[in-house]
Parts: C-alpha cells; sequence; structure tokens
C-alpha cells in the first residue's frame, strides 16, 4: 500500500524550531483519557486504537527479538520512570517486574494482579509521558501530530491537542541525527525497503522529511542502544499501531529537542 500526499511546504507551519537543510535519508486532563480506556477495558470493547493501548504483559515474557516484541523492556522503563522498578531492564519479565507492577497497580488504586493489562497500561503510559512542558505548541494545535522529542526517545501522538498514545523509539546517530522541524507525511508505503541501506525493510513507513520516515525497526530491541542513519526506528508492532491509527489522516510530524 503506497500513498503519496503531496510535499508540505515549511511555510504552511509556523514554528519557533530551526530545520536543518535537507538530506537523504492548551494542557490536557489525563484524567479524561485513562478513564476512557479504563471503561472501554469494563464494557469488554477493548481496541489497540484507544489511548494509551498496549498488548498485555505477563510474567515470563520476554523481548526475544525484533519481531517478537512484548514490550518488557518498555515496562521495565517506564516503571522506573514512575519509581517503582529499581533493577536493570533486562527485556525479562520475572519476579522482580511482577512486584513492580503490583506495587505500581496498589499505588494507582487499580486492580492488583501483577499482569500489565489494558488498564495498567492506560495509567504507566500517563504517567510517564517526559518533558511535557517541552512539548512545541504546534503539537498542541488541531488535527493529528507525531511530536518527537529527540532528547527523551519519545513520540506522542496528539488529535485535536488530546494525548492519544506514546511510544518510545530511536533517532538518527550523531551524524545523521534526525533534522528538526515540523513537516507534513508526504509519503506512506505499509512494506517500504529501504533504496539507500540494502533494500532494509522499513515496515509502516510514513515518511515527513526527506527520506526520513516514522517506521518499524528490523534491527532495534531496546529503543535507548544504538542509533538509526536518521529516520525513526519504532518496534514493528508499534509502527503498525501508529499506521492503523494515522495512514488516512493528514499527520504532522514534529521533531523537537536536543540529540541523544
Amino acid at each position: 500500500m503506497k500513498k503519496f500526499l503531496g510535499v508540505f511546504g515549511a511555510a504552511a507551519v509556523a514554528v519557533s524550531l530551526v530545520v536543518a537543510a535537507p538530506a537523504d535519508a492548551r494542557t490536557v486532563s489525563t484524567a479524561g483519557t485513562v478513564a476512557s480506556a479504563t471503561s472501554a477495558v469494563a464494557t469488554g470493547g477493548f481496541s489497540m486504537r484507544d489511548r494509551y493501548a498496549r498488548e498485555i504483559v505477563r510474567y515470563g515474557q520476554s523481548d526475544r527479538g525484533v519481531y517478537k516484541i512484548a514490550h518488557v523492556r518498555e515496562l521495565q522503563y517506564r516503571l522506573r520512570w514512575a519509581g517503582t522498578f529499581k533493577a536493570g531492564v533486562s527485556g525479562y519479565f520475572g519476579d522482580v517486574t511482577r512486584t513492580a507492577v503490583r506495587r505500581y497497580q496498589r499505588r494507582e488504586g487499580i486492580n492488583v494482579t501483577g499482569v500489565a493489562n489494558h488498564v495498567t497500561w492506560a495509567h504507566l503510559l500517563r504517567d510517564t509521558i517526559r518533558h511535557r512542558h517541552a512539548l512545541p505548541r504546534v503539537c498542541r494545535s488541531n488535527g493529528w501530530h507525531a511530536c518527537y522529542d529527540r532528547s527523551m526517545h519519545q513520540v506522542v501522538l496528539l488529535h485535536n491537542n488530546n494525548n492519544v498514545n506514546t511510544w518510545l523509539v530511536r533517532g538518527g546517530m550523531s551524524d545523521h541525527k534526525t533534522r528538526l522541524g515540523t513537516n507534513l507525511v508526504y509519503y506512506r508505503d505499509i512494506d517500504h525497503k529501504s533504496a539507500t541501506y540494502d533494500g532494509s525493510p522499513m515496515p509502516y513507513s510514513q515518511f515527513f522529511d526527506g527520506g526520513e520516515a516514522l517506521h518499524g525497526s528490523g534491527f532495534m530491541t531496546d529503543p535507548f542502544s544504538e542509533h538509526s542513519h536518521g529516520c525513526i526506528n519504532m518496534f514493528i508492532e508499534d509502527a503498525r499501531q501508529l499506521w492503523n491509527l494515522t495512514s488516512s489522516k493528514r499527520l504532522v510530524v514534529t521533531v523537537y529537542g536536543a540529540w541523544s
């Protein structure tokens, strides 16, 4: 599935960010978003299109490869930021992780199961969006916005100034930094192969600035390990989730923050 949408001129978006030279390659109430997710689960209507949606993660699961991501590393990072997980991020859901999940659930006043279910994820994702104060004003305007904070390895998806979801990602390396700026997604390809890097798979690609795209990575198992050649790498399942939410929408992508 390939979609060419046209180029979004720089003058079309009013931003205060500096845009690098071309190359290849209002505050929202969070209580309502969690309440809506919780309500959807309670009525049996949960969908991965819901706000702050993630798959259920249980004891014994692990991130076993790029095509077998169980979101255990993400769970551990976010529990660490929430203050209930003190161990190293391993990608394995063992006793320590289960204890941290229970501690977080107890603190949040939700059912204490030790399972990272949909309600737990809805609370945790809401609570661990980092550097909220740094979100550019353009991201809070009407429409669909995917806003990538390079310093936090974080994409936040917003619709009409409401947070929809957030994902952990990685961007370009030091000599191929993901370029700062605001652009419209102009081309989409669900099964893109890189013409520059030996046909490397780039599933669920949404191109927004030259050769830079949001896409699933066939190499990333930890968003805080290594970098891309400029694109915003996502877990493949997360890229599919973003695709399902936005592939038929006018999506504006904003890249901001110091490189990390």
